[in-house]
This record gives C-alpha cells, sequence and structure tokens, in this order.
C-alpha cells in the first residue's frame, strides 16, 4: 500500500497543477496546516529535476505569502480563539514566558525555526501576537524560507536519481522517520508553549 501511494504521489507530482497544490500546502502549512510543503517539493523534483529551482522559488513565496497569513492570526485573532485555548489548558503563564523571550530574540527566531521541520505556523502566529516588526518578520521568512526550500532543491537536483533510488528502496522506514520528526514538531511545540 506504502508503495501505491508513492506511485500516486510521483504522478500528482508530474501532474500539470501541481505548482498550484505546492503554493496551496505551502501556504497553509505557514499559517494552520500541519503537513510541510516538503512531501510535494520532493516527489516534484524527482519527478522533474529540471524544475528544481522554479518548485523551491513557488514554495519559498507561497510559505511566506501563508506566514504572513499566519502573522494576521496571531495579531488580529488570539484574543478572541488564541488566549481563551492557552487558558483552557493552563499555558498562559508558560505562553507569557515564551512571548519574552520571543520579543527579545524575534528575528533569531523566525530564521532558525523557518529553516527546520519544526511547524512554521507556530513561528508566524507567536510572530503576529508579539508584534514582532512586520518587515523584520518577512526578511527572516524569505531568508529562512528559501534558504531551505533552495537547499532540499539543489540537493535533489544535484543528487536526484540516487536519491530517488534511495528513497524507492527504503521507502517505509523513510516513511517512520518522517512521521517522528513531524511528530517531533508537535512534542516540541507542546513543550516550547
Amino acid at each position: 500500500m506504502l508503495y501505491r501511494l508513492y506511485d500516486w504521489t510521483m504522478g500528482l507530482a508530474a501532474h500539470r497543477h501541481a505548482m498550484w497544490a505546492l503554493a496551496a500546502i505551502a501556504f497553509a502549512e505557514s499559517s494552520f496546516f500541519p503537513i510541510p510543503p516538503d512531501v510535494l517539493i520532493i516527489p516534484m523534483i524527482l519527478a522533474a529535476r529540471e524544475r528544481a529551482w522554479r518548485i523551491a522559488a513557488v514554495a519559498t513565496a507561497a510559505s511566506v505569502l501563508g506566514g504572513l497569513f499566519g502573522y494576521g492570526i496571531g495579531a488580529l485573532l488570539f484574543e478572541a480563539i488564541g488566549r481563551p485555548v492557552l487558558d483552557l489548558y493552563g499555558y498562559m503563564d508558560k505562553f507569557a514566558e515564551f512571548q519574552r523571550y520571543f520579543a527579545e530574540w524575534g528575528a533569531w527566531i523566525v530564521a532558525g525555526f523557518g529553516f527546520t521541520p519544526f511547524p512554521y505556523k507556530v513561528i508566524t502566529i507567536t510572530s503576529g501576537v508579539v508584534h514582532l516588526d512586520p518587515v523584520v518578520f518577512m526578511i527572516a521568512s524569505v531568508i529562512s524560507r528559501a534558504g531551505r526550500f533552495f537547499l532540499v532543491a539543489a540537493l535533489l537536483w544535484h543528487f536526484g536519481p540516487p536519491i530517488r533510488v534511495f528513497i524507492e528502496k527504503n521507502l517505509p522506514v523513510l516513511t517512520l522517520l518522517f512521521f517522528l520528526f513531524l511528530f517531533g514538531g508537535f512534542v516540541a511545540v507542546r513543550y516550547l508553549l
């Protein structure tokens, strides 16, 4: 079943509307969606290595725009939605401490975590909550997201065929590792807030 899903994803990656799907996922992941755009970036580049740079550029632009949307959620909807949820779980004290830390180191947090598999939506929404300077937020987002997506594109462009063989040969283990990293990101969120 896993290999059928892989074959389906590779087929989707080569589809003529794949760029629009990638843009939608990259936008949503930066503000509310739990699945990172890498699930499409990797097969899209493996399916069409000559489009690697365009794929990275689309993912970057959509992710940064989604980050602005996440910033807006934090800036405009925190009192209505965020605060009641944090109060419900008893996290308001921890969140206040995190806000102080974020206010001091915000640009570095955005730049650092935007490059990692850590759920970027947490960073974008928090940036809005603490009213991090929007220009600083945008610059850090562009640098980190472009760095991440273009690094993935460069590696897949350069090592494409061997990586594809490696992925196809080790798909079950790599799938497990992917979900462990994804779960680890959510666990990190749990203990940061």
